[in-house]
């Protein structure tokens, strides 16, 4: 399926795994969030309007305005989107991955979102990437998007699911398998007749948290499930059947006989740490929240307000049940389902990512916390020392009645089977589509929204100092908090001052002066540095107080191409030994950097620990031009220019 699509698509390279090619893209979305830059980078290509079919702007991360930075965002999004031709969807519509699947996503279609979880629209059959913003800009300009040619893994399911298993096992059984690092450049495609068993909100929930993996994108087949769901929502047009043909090779198989799959859980610190749901049974709990990307859909819903039924949430929890969509709220309140989760106790969450993204519900100190949500980094729920459990709504919703993990093979409860509705409520009038011409519009600048920061050549001699050394699994949350820092992402100074915040309060002071004395800013890490979302922003702060290269034992895909748009290099170790050789503080310097980068081969010289340390720097062809000229806005600034001089244009 992954090839097919990728083939259909191919406007730049040769189709070889492991090559870099370039794809046209046919769908783009942003989130407010990462949005912001996005259209800001957008206008500073100079181009006027939307080239690809369609993009939508959601409004759906910073919807808390406490301040006035949200709101003005959003006044910027919305002004910005009609002037360039992108639909845009208000606060309180939705989750964008949730929305799309609902009312734009399409089978065998390509989608290019700014947020890691854009993978969800797999579930429709689609090829649907999270990537870096300025990616996502240059798609709507009608850029090729580019990408490594992947690795295939079939993951091949038989059987049916229990009572009280549900697709989040599935994806938690995956994540138990594959973990959540060393899955670079590499699909999941779901095979085999276990997957007719799975309707399109259960394969949305598998490809959401196959980002967690750190895979490209997942997708299904489309099929007799992928109409179904399209025609309740009635979008058949959108359908297109879609399968791998019978004889494809992959590249690795995965099998899953989805009757042996049991109730799991990831815990804490990581998506990758799993356990079954009986060996954590009877461990107290004090939060339970139902949403997110992951699992708000009408049936996630649904079938949670069904167990919770007659039942009032134990004294010892707070319940918060968040709908995906409006969509899904509007269906719940009109057929008693929202009233039941009321008499239930649940308090009812707005219609967006929230206590995802550690915006709101952050739980009391050294609270366990039990979220169908798709992330448990450490702080990130807005509490450090929380113990953040991702679990199934099923699992979920028993904890909130028994105020304890408990496994269901020990409850009387019935098990509430739920299906898809035969039509969704669909209403479009949270969208707001682009007028024709929107060359009068007004583009809303507040003061909290300033330009995308430029970056500068990269030095032929670099001289600088480890100015942090961190370990394994860094992700972007470590170097860039979300939750309350999330309103100052269209303000690059201000959020800068919060890089790695969390690990080294006095980084960002540390850093500006040595930018400020002219020296270099190394970052040391570990295994799966820059893991989980899409935050270009992880990036662009660190360029702007003057770190120059990322050196690691291994870096994550999104994290890696937003490295190289924003002139940081980003190089691994070649030896354990040489990371663990390296000591913050330590004077750090490279020579002939631009002859390095052409070969992908550097040498550090550790000045403090008198040794050289060898490095890869991998990249394509492209990346190492961006590094050269300090980031892909500069080149394609200086490559404007030189068409310009052979035309004999200003």
């Amino acid at each position: 399926m992954t090839e097919k699509i990728l083939r259909a698509h191919l406007v730049e390279g040769t189709y070889k795994t492991g090559n870099d090619i370039g794809i046209h893209i046919d769908q783009t979305l942003t989130q407010d969030a990462t949005g912001t830059m996005v259209y800001l980078e957008f206008e500073s290509l100079g181009i006027d309007h939307v080239k690809n079919e369609l993009a939508v702007s959601y409004v759906d991360h910073n919807t808390v305005q406490v301040g006035f930075e949200n709101a003005d965002d959003h006044a910027y999004l919305q002004s910005v989107a009609a002037k360039i031709g992108a639909v845009f969807s208000r606060p309180g519509n939705g989750i964008c991955h949730q929305v799309h699947l609902e009312r734009f996503g399409k089978s065998g279609a390509t989608l290019l979102g700014s947020d890691s979880h854009t993978p969800t629209d797999g579930g429709l059959g689609a090829l649907a990437i999270g990537a870096g913003g300025l990616d996502v800009a240059l798609a709507m300009a009608g850029r090729p998007f580019h990408l490594i040619v992947p690795k295939i893994i079939e993951i091949r399911l038989s059987g049916k699911l229990k009572p009280w298993v549900s697709a989040k096992d599935v994806i938690l059984t995956v994540l138990e398998h594959f973990t959540v690092k060393g899955n670079v450049n590499t699909v999941f495609e779901y095979t085999g007749d276990g997957v007719t068993d799975l309707d399109v909100p259960a394969r949305a929930t598998i490809c959401n948290m196959g980002a967690e993996c750190g895979v490209t994108t997942s997708l299904f087949p489309s099929d007799r499930e992928t109409l179904r769901f399209l025609a309740a929502q009635g979008r058949g047009e959108a359908y297109r059947p879609f399968a791998a043909d019978k004889d494809a090779v992959y590249d690795g198989l995965f099998e899953i006989d989805l009757a042996n799959v049991t109730p799991k859980a990831a815990c804490p610190h990581s998506p990758g740490n799993i356990k079954d749901i009986k060996d954590l049974a009877g461990m107290e709990v004090d939060q339970v929240l139902v949403g997110s990307c992951t699992n708000s859909s009408y049936t996630d819903l649904v079938k949670t307000a069904r167990i919770l039924d007659g039942h009032v949430v134990s004294p010892k929890v707070s319940l918060g049940v968040a709908p995906g969509s409006r969509e899904v709220l509007q269906m719940i309140s009109e057929n008693g389902i929202l009233s039941s989760l009321v008499r239930s106790g649940a308090r009812i969450l707005e219609s967006a990512c929230g206590f995802c993204i550690g915006n709101h519900q952050s739980p009391k100190s050294r609270a366990v916390s039990l979220r169908t949500s798709n992330r448990n980094f450490e702080g990130r729920s807005g509490t450090k020392d929380a113990q953040v459990y991702l679990v199934s709504p099923e699992t979920a919703a028993l904890a909130a009645i028994y105020g304890k993990v408990t496994d269901s093979a020990t409850v009387d409860i019935p098990y509430p089977v739920v299906s898809m509705p035969d039509r969704y409520d669909a209403d479009d009038s949270m969208f707001i589509f682009p007028p024709k011409d929107g060359s009068e519009v007004k583009v809303v600048r507040g003061p909290n929204i300033g330009d995308p920061p430029k970056g500068v050549p990269l030095d032929d001699r670099l001289y600088g100092v480890a100015t942090i050394k961190v370990g394994d699994k860094i992700t972007t949350d470590h170097i860039m908090p979300a939750g309350a820092r999330l309103k100052y992402r269209s303000n690059i100074p201000a959020y800068s001052t919060f890089v790695f915040e969390n690990i080294d309060s006095d980084f960002s002071r540390k850093a500006a002066e040595n930018r400020d004395a002219k020296v270099a800013n190394f970052i040391i890490a570990g295994y799966s540095y820059g893991q989980g979302s899409s935050r270009e922003h992880a990036a662009i702060c660190p360029m702007y107080l003057g770190v120059k290269a990322v050196i690691a034992l291994s870096i994550e895909r999104i994290h890696q191409a937003n490295l190289c748009n924003f002139g940081i290099l980003p190089l691994t170790f070649r030896s354990e030994k040489d990371y663990q050789s390296v000591v913050q503080g330590d004077t750090l310097e490279m020579d002939d950097v631009h002859a390095m980068v052409r070969k992908g081969e550097f040498v550090l010289h550790d000045v403090t620990q008198g040794a050289d340390i060898a490095l890869d720097l991998v990249a394509t062809d492209e990346q190492k031009e961006m590094l050269l000229h300090g980031g892909l806005l500069n080149l394609l600034r200086d490559q404007r220019q030189d068409e310009a001089d052979r035309n004999g244009n200003p």
